[in-house]
């Protein structure tokens, strides 16, 4: 066991006495006790979900502009400073401690400049954001997300998966942004929706699957670790493959499992979104650490709700907190503001209810 890991969560988390009840064969109580996690997701980066500019995604005319300019390959970076030191703050109001920052191709990496686009941060400018954001009171968590879904990030090298070029520079690439992060507890790795599907309207397909697919987790996993830092992924390959992932995946490894809709009953909720929900219980059952994630992505009463489902069914030892991931980014304008401010409103809120319970 690494010396960042289970035993640094277990210090550091949340207690409280387990009540009797649950459908679930236990419901948990209330924790908050300091160490506890209220994190927000951002991205600085863009360049992670079409590896294509927007005028060559199919269809592309009868796709809205927020659209295009959230999910395509562009040239330069799309991000507002002043939008962001505006939702910083109001997060710090709100009550949250930790913001976990999206990179792609946000910085100029001193280890592979050629990644970088028009108005890449330096990595002096980034670290003097990071000791901004931790004067505020937050403690900053890097993300730089390797599914092949979301890695066009990596320019020629999203086309060299599994390849030794591919893990060398992607090994350069987590060493150099743990450095720049002065070795955090944890590093989120992404690792979502690598599906054919996810890659429908890109110009080159990449899935792994299988023995690959897990040999590629672990080998970044491995990475991650040997820094000093605990890795930190998006729970969604369980969904279809639920009896290999609980087998194979390291318990080391932090899960965050994520669920956007608005029904909590399965009894309600289709099968697919019924495994997403069952996941949380799965995972506990199993022996995971989890920060269960929530959005106002879909409608605004999520993360509220999936708080009070995770308070019942994950145990003090293993919910670690609570991600909020909004899938607005810092752009300056009405609509992705509007997102954001509601997303922390939401936050506020809940973070509210659960101390008082």
């Amino acid at each position: 066991m690494s010396a960042l890991s289970r035993r640094d969560f277990m210090a550091s988390g949340a207690s409280a006495l387990a009540l009797a009840g649950c459908q679930s064969g236990g419901s948990f109580g209330f924790r908050s006790e300091p160490g506890f996690i209220w994190a927000y997701l951002v991205h600085f980066g863009c360049n992670c979900w079409k590896d294509v500019p927007p005028e060559r995604v199919p269809q592309h005319g009868k796709k809205p502009m927020d659209w295009l300019l959230t999910r395509c390959q562009y040239d330069h970076v799309r991000f507002d400073e002043d939008a962001w030191k505006d939702i910083s703050a109001r997060l710090a109001k709100a009550g949250v401690n930790m913001i976990v920052i999206d990179l792609a191709e946000f910085v100029r990496y001193e280890s592979h400049p050629e990644l970088a686009v028009e108005g890449s941060w330096d990595v002096g400018r980034l670290c003097a954001e990071i000791a901004r954001l931790r004067g505020m009171g937050f403690e900053v968590i890097p993300k730089l997300n390797f599914s092949t879904s979301h890695d066009s990030w990596l320019k020629e090298y999203h086309r060299m998966v599994s390849t030794p070029a591919y893990y060398r520079v992607c090994e350069d690439l987590v060493r150099e942004v743990i450095g720049m992060f002065d070795r955090p507890r944890l590093f989120h790795l992404g690792f979502d929706e690598e599906t054919a599907g996810q890659q429908w309207d890109c110009e080159h397909v990449v899935v792994r699957q299988g023995d690959l697919w897990w040999h590629d987790l672990n080998w970044f996993v491995s990475v991650v670790e040997k820094s000093g830092c605990r890795p930190w992924v998006w729970s969604d390959a369980y969904w279809h493959h639920p009896e290999e992932f609980l087998r194979r995946m390291s318990r080391e490894v932090l899960q965050s499992n994520w669920y956007y809709g608005a029904e909590f009953d399965p009894a309600k909720v289709s099968e697919d979104r019924r495994i997403r929900l069952r996941a949380y219980e799965d995972f506990e059952r199993a022996g995971f650490d989890q920060i269960p994630t929530g959005s106002n992505y879909s409608c605004d009463t999520n993360f509220e709700g999936s708080v009070a489902l995770c308070d019942k069914v994950i145990s003090p030892a293993h919910l670690k907190g609570y991600l909020m991931a909004p899938w607005a980014r810092p752009l300056g304008n009405d609509k992705a503001d509007a997102a954001q401010r509601a997303a922390v409103e939401q936050m506020a809120s809940t973070i509210l209810l659960h101390r008082g319970r």
